[in-house]
């Protein structure tokens, strides 16, 4: 016979996974494809701000199947962000110059407003975002990036919560807003960090590199 008091408290543990109700199912199928072809959930956009809500109310939840998709999840409660982090080098975005390029514009607009004129928010447009492009990253190019080129790879970044695009009638218009989470994508602690991976595309350091590699082919 026991001789245990029972407990004036009874702690009910939440459900599991498998356990949960169909409702609950489908939003937290939502909130993981959403992480999955996002990369976040962003609750300062209107149409996923509910879905915001719910995840940050089932944080465990969220976890649990983002683990099983091998991701770590980060909570940024100041940007109302909700961040995917690939825990393998497989899961991680992959992109060709053009896009590092302007990615590393982006991030170097948004560092000149927060750090040093002590904005908080950062906006260009995409004329503005060409100048930078030539004056800080490509000074030696013959040619800028294509036009819709350019325009995909902005839809890209906004995709994935890096970037706001307020359109325009002219492209080079069409407005730009740097979101934070840009920090955490391109994590340059300082911009001597930024300027040692923006100097790694300029041509002359292209060409020491094509010219290591051949060096280092078999004959």
């Amino acid at each position: 016979m026991s001789t245990e008091e029972p407990s004036a408290f009874v702690t009910e543990s939440a459900p599991t996974l498998l356990a949960l109700s169909e409702s609950d199912r489908d939003r937290l199928s939502e909130a993981l494809q959403e992480l999955l072809s996002s990369g976040s959930i962003n609750g300062l956009d209107s149409s996923r701000a509910p879905l915001y809500h719910w995840a940050r109310q089932h944080d465990d939840w969220l976890r649990e199947i983002a683990a099983l998709n091998g991701l770590d999840v980060a909570v940024h409660h100041e940007e109302r962000l909700i961040q995917a982090i690939p825990r393998a080098a497989g899961l991680r975005l992959r992109l060709n110059q053009d896009a590092t390029l302007v990615w590393l514009a982006l991030w170097y607009a948004g560092d000149i407003r927060w750090r040093d004129e002590g904005a908080d928010q950062a906006f260009l447009s995409v004329a503005e975002l060409g100048d930078l492009l030539r004056d800080q990253l490509l000074p030696d190019a013959t040619a800028l990036i294509p036009k819709g080129r350019l325009r995909d790879i902005l839809r890209q970044a906004a995709r994935l919560n890096l970037i706001r695009l307020t359109h325009a009638e002219s492209f080079e218009e069409t407005g730009i807003e740097v979101m934070p989470a840009i920090r955490r994508v391109l994590p340059f602690r300082e911009l001597a960090a930024w300027q040692e991976a923006a100097a790694s595309f300029r041509p002359d350091a292209l060409e020491e590199a094509e010219d290591e590699t051949e060096e280092d082919e078999p004959t």
